[in-house]
């Protein structure tokens, strides 16, 4: 059964408007697409409008849609695009940043990825201050700056919202995708803290891996670390094989329901901190198991072999559940339909069905 999205107004989106930061990458493009078919109105923010005619035929918004350019790193840039908005979903970041090692030297993360990040959710907010109109603001944050090991070194039997990683925990471990999760972590801690001093009212939304479908013409990277069993990629698989050794498991949510949660997070009077937006959680051995079943490789036998057995631990939503939220999808509907949105892409090829 479809899940009905959260509407006090009593018909469509009650008038209300939102902005979307980041409105041309994976949740960002989707959660666009969400919002206008719950009948609210979007100002989307992009950091170039002209390349976004292919978005634009996909959302297909009319009036109710409006393009805006902005960019992270000018102050003052959000501040058309924030103005007369109810509330804002600062989605906005740069996956790519997973994938940069330790070779650089630490002040140069400093400068290069974490200071930037930082002063754009600070852009935003200040933008959100000026506006005078913005009620609430939905931040995207990410599992990767949660953990599942205690201070000993063992496993955590359940990961909820307090289990965040140490600041200086990621800093000594450099583990893959550390300049990533460093980023996040401080830029969140730095939104609070902000919002907090100035009377914001921001909510925290913890992603997991997100698959399932996509609008972007190429596919997101989480889908690709996702499915580097299958292809095999020596840059993304040991990233997917860190998630599982950090957290004891990988746990996925699906496109839809990660913004769904995400209007849900913004449209609910009670929200409030940080919450965890998981469907459920398997293991790397287990993952590829799954795969194998929907689409055989050579290369998954090769990963089963190679991958050491983790303790599963619980992703826990229950923050999110008791809330009220509810998911339409399950771990198998998210393999599954990203598989499907992958090949229909091309980034994998179909399946040949065997001649009996």
């Amino acid at each position: 059964m479809e899940q009905k999205k959260p509407d006090r107004s009593g018909g469509g989106g009650g008038g209300r408007t939102y902005c979307v930061t980041g409105a041309t990458g994976y949740i960002g493009s989707w959660l666009v697409k969400s919002l206008l078919e719950s009948g609210f109105s979007v100002h989307a923010a992009v950091r170039n409008p002209m390349k976004c005619n292919r978005l634009l035929e996909l959302w297909s918004g009319g009036d109710r849609l409006r393009l805006f350019r902005a960019d992270l790193n000018e102050e003052g840039s959000f501040d058309d695009a924030v103005n007369g908005c109810h509330g804002v979903f600062h989605v906005a970041a740069s996956m790519e940043v997973i994938v940069r090692t330790s070779d650089n030297p630490d002040d140069h993360v400093q400068s290069d990825v974490i200071d930037p990040s930082i002063r754009g959710a600070l852009n935003i907010l200040r933008s959100c201050l000026r506006s005078k109109s913005v009620k609430r603001v939905v931040f995207t944050s990410s599992i990767s700056t949660m953990t599942a090991r205690d201070d000993a070194g063992g496993w955590l039997p359940v990961v909820d919202e307090s289990c965040q990683t140490p600041v200086d925990v990621i800093w000594n471990r450099k583990s893959s995708g550390w300049v990533y999760v460093l980023s996040k972590r401080l830029t969140e801690d730095a939104a609070f803290h902000f919002a907090n001093e100035n009377g914001i009212r921001l909510v925290s939304i913890i992603t997991t891996t997100v698959a399932g479908p996509f609008l972007t013409s190429n596919v997101p990277l989480s889908i690709r670390v996702l499915l580097s069993p299958l292809t095999g990629d020596s840059e993304l698989l040991p990233i997917l094989s860190s998630v599982n050794s950090r957290m004891g498991s990988i746990a996925l949510v699906h496109t839809e329901d990660i913004c769904n949660a995400h209007m849900y997070l913004m449209e609910h009077d009670r929200a409030e901190g940080r919450y965890i937006c998981c469907t459920n959680s398997c293991t790397m051995s287990e993952l590829v198991q799954h795969l194998a079943k929907l689409y055989p490789s050579p290369n998954l036998q090769r990963v089963v072999e190679e991958q050491v057995s983790s303790v599963p631990t619980e992703i826990s939503s229950k923050k999110l559940k008791d809330l009220g939220f509810k998911y339409k999808y399950g771990l198998l509907d998210v393999i599954h339909q990203t598989l499907e949105s992958c090949i229909q892409h091309g980034f994998l090829p179909p399946i040949k069905t065997q001649k009996k």
